[in-house]
């Protein structure tokens, strides 16, 4: 199903949001930063970065409790790399994509093809803590999605954004890990352009779109990890995050 496209869309970063524990309430802190500056509205959307939900979970690694193997420690010892860091990505990676000139690209659990697994040592207070992906995104997406909607009393659909490189790119750029409330991909096969063309092949994915949009405002220094999205003609649907994932079938570079 495609969507209608917009005219405008506003991206409206919420300030606000405190450290981040364990065990707290992520919704609950959503909108009392909202309530506090911009009120949700009927037909907004949630951006929320990874790390936040993440940290809420109680994904979490002390290193150290790690003790890295001989393939962490040779390669980190090579690349001038912290090995139990290394160690961590190792042991949140389902494959080693590529291991060279002290870049270390994993294929996830989840399916992503990422640096070191999504394991991350930014934004995380101390310097002897790192912080993984959610277990499951769409869950954790599915979680907030009910929360939110339930409190404020009409839906509001959320994606769980994280920053991934990008072959063939220079730079990063954010991406959709977990959706909820709304479908992640726009269809366009079997509808017709401008010149009347049918189109075969077109299928765009506004979750990772959105998410990229978003970190315009999040921004990775300015402690705004939750972004509004106003103005997009989204319907309301079961997606997943996991929907952009490519089937390891139709991976020309597998």
């Amino acid at each position: 199903m495609s969507q209608p496209s917009a005219a405008s869309v506003q991206m409206i970063g919420l300030s606000g949001i405190p450290e981040v524990r364990p065990g707290d309430d992520l919704a609950e802190h959503i909108l009392t930063a909202a309530k506090a500056s911009v009120p949700l509205q009927t037909g907004d959307i949630l951006v929320v970065t990874q790390k936040i939900v993440s940290k809420a979970e109680g994904q979490l690694v002390d290193l150290a409790t790690v003790t890295p193997s001989a393939l962490a420690t040779d390669w980190a010892t090579r690349w001038g790399k912290d090995a139990r860091q290394v160690e961590v990505a190792l042991r949140e990676s389902r494959r080693i994509v590529r291991m060279d000139r002290g870049v270390l690209i994993c294929e996830t659990r989840h399916g992503y093809i990422c640096a070191n697994a999504g394991v991350d040592a930014s934004n995380v207070p101390g310097t002897e803590t790192v912080c993984l992906l959610p277990v499951d995104p769409d869950a954790s997406a599915a979680q907030l999605h009910t929360a939110i909607s339930a409190r404020v009393g009409f839906a509001v659909p959320v994606i769980i954004s994280d920053t991934f490189g990008r072959a063939w790119r220079n730079g990063i750029v954010n991406v959709a890990l977990g959706v909820a409330g709304m479908l992640p991909l726009a269809d366009y096969r079997g509808q017709y352009d401008t010149e009347g063309r049918e189109m075969h092949v077109t299928v765009l994915a506004v979750a990772d779109e959105i998410a990229s949009a978003a970190e315009l405002v999040t921004g990775k220094l300015d402690r705004r990890p939750v972004v509004i999205v106003r103005g997009y003609g989204w319907t309301e649907a079961a997606g997943r995050g996991a929907d952009l994932v490519m089937d390891p079938a139709r991976d020309l570079f597998r």
